[in-house]
C-alpha cells in the first residue's frame, strides 16, 4: 500500500483523536488514524474525574476505544509517525475534488507510505517539561503530579509539597489547601533560580496557613523502593513530603501544525498555542486540531468532547461540500 486516499487523516490516537474517529466512522467516512503511542497521561497509573472511568487506567480507556472503532470498517488505525505533511493545491483535482472541498492534504509516514485526505485533524497532544530537579522525573505520575483535580483527592490530608516555577500555579496551591491542612510551597526554585511571589499571592498563602519555604530545592529524595520521601534543599535539609505537585511547562507537539501554516498566539501561560474556533478549525482551510494540542489544561473528558465536536464538524463540512458538488454536476449547461 504505497498511496491511499481517505476522507480524513487523524494524527494522534489519544482521547481526542479516537473520539473524532468514532464520530466520523459512524458517518461511514474513510478515516486513517496515525498514532505514535505516547499519550500525555501514559505516566499515570490511574485517571480521575472521568465519569464512568474514575480511577481506571488511561491506557485501558484508549485500548477500549480502539476496540470499539473496530466495528466501523471505514476506520483504520496505524501505529507510527507522520514524517511529512503538506497542503494539496485546491484545484478540484486532488482528494478534495469538487467545488468548496479544497485540495486536501498529503502525508508521508515514517515508513515511506504516502496518504492523501480531503481533511486533516491533528490531535498529537503535548509533553510536560519538568523543572530541572534531580529525582523529579522518576517520580512523575508516581509521587509527583500536575493537576489538583486529577490527583489531589488521592493525597488528601497528607503532606503536600508544591514546587512552583510559574506564578499562575499559586491558584493550584490554594486548591490543594482544600484537600489538606499540610501544604508547603517551594517557590525559590533550584540553585539556578526560581520565582518571586507577588505580595498579594504571598498574603493569600499566609492567610490560609500555607507554609512557604524560602530555601532553594536541590533534589527530590526517594527511599530504597523508589517511593517519594521528601525534598532536599541546598543546605542539605530534607523536608518530608508524601506527594509533590509541580507546575510543569506544557510543550505542544505542534510541528505538523507549523509545517502546514496554522496561526498561533501566545497564551497567558507564555506558551504559543494554535488558534482554533469552537469546532477545532484552524486558520488553514480543512485543517482542525483538538485536545491537549490546543490547551494545556485539557483533561480526558475535555479532549474527548473536543475530538467528538471536531469530528462532527469535519463531517458536516464534507456533507455541505458534497451537496454543492452534486448541485454543480446537475446544473443545466448553456446551449
Amino acid at each position: 500500500m504505497q498511496q491511499t486516499t481517505w476522507d480524513v487523516i487523524i494524527a494522534g490516537g489519544g482521547s481526542a483523536g479516537l473520539s473524532a474517529a468514532l464520530m466520523l466512522g459512524r458517518m461511514r467516512r474513510r478515516v486513517l488514524v496515525v498514532d505514535g503511542g505516547a499519550p500525555r497521561n501514559r505516566f499515570a497509573g490511574h485517571m480521575h474525574g472521568v465519569l464512568g472511568r474514575d480511577h481506571t487506567s488511561p491506557l485501558d480507556l484508549l485500548a477500549a476505544g480502539r476496540a470499539e472503532l473496530g466495528r466501523y470498517d471505514g476506520v483504520v488505525i496505524r501505529s507510527g509517525e507522520i514524517a511529512e505533511a503538506s497542503v494539496i493545491d485546491g484545484d478540484g483535482d486532488g482528494p478534495g475534488g469538487g467545488e468548496g472541498l479544497g485540495g486536501g492534504f498529503a502525508v508521508t509516514l515514517a515508513d515511506g507510505e504516502r496518504h492523501e485526505a480531503r481533511r486533516m485533524l491533528l490531535a498529537t497532544g503535548l509533553r510536560d517539561e519538568l523543572p530541572d530537579v534531580p529525582g523529579l522525573t522518576e517520580q512523575w505520575g508516581r509521587g509527583a503530579f500536575l493537576c489538583p483535580y486529577c490527583d489531589g483527592w488521592e493525597h488528601r490530608d497528607r503532606r503536600i509539597a508544591v514546587l512552583i516555577t510559574n506564578p499562575m500555579y499559586v491558584h493550584a496551591t490554594q486548591i490543594l489547601r482544600q484537600l489538606s491542612p499540610d501544604v508547603t510551597v517551594f517557590a525559590a526554585g533550584t540553585a539556578s533560580g526560581g520565582i518571586e511571589l507577588a505580595p498579594e499571592a504571598r498574603a493569600g498563602l499566609d492567610a490560609r496557613g500555607i507554609a512557604v519555604e524560602e530555601r532553594a530545592v536541590e533534589a527530590v529524595v526517594a527511599d530504597e523502593q523508589g517511593a517519594l520521601r521528601g525534598i532536599r534543599l541546598t543546605d542539605g535539609t530534607v523536608t518530608a513530603a508524601d506527594v509533590i505537585f509541580v507546575s510543569a511547562t506544557p510543550v505542544p507537539n505542534d510541528a505538523l501544525l507549523r509545517t502546514l501554516g496554522a496561526e498561533f498566539a501566545t497564551g497567558p501561560d507564555g506558551v504559543d498555542w494554535v488558534q482554533v474556533d469552537a469546532m477545532g478549525r484552524t486558520s488553514v482551510p480543512g485543517l482542525s486540531a483538538a485536545g491537549n494540542l490546543t490547551d494545556g489544561r485539557s483533561s480526558v473528558p475535555y479532549a474527548m468532547s473536543a475530538g467528538s465536536m471536531a469530528g462532527a464538524a469535519i463531517n458536516g463540512e464534507l456533507v455541505e461540500a458534497e451537496v454543492r458538488a452534486a448541485l454543480s454536476n446537475t446544473a443545466p449547461t448553456a446551449a
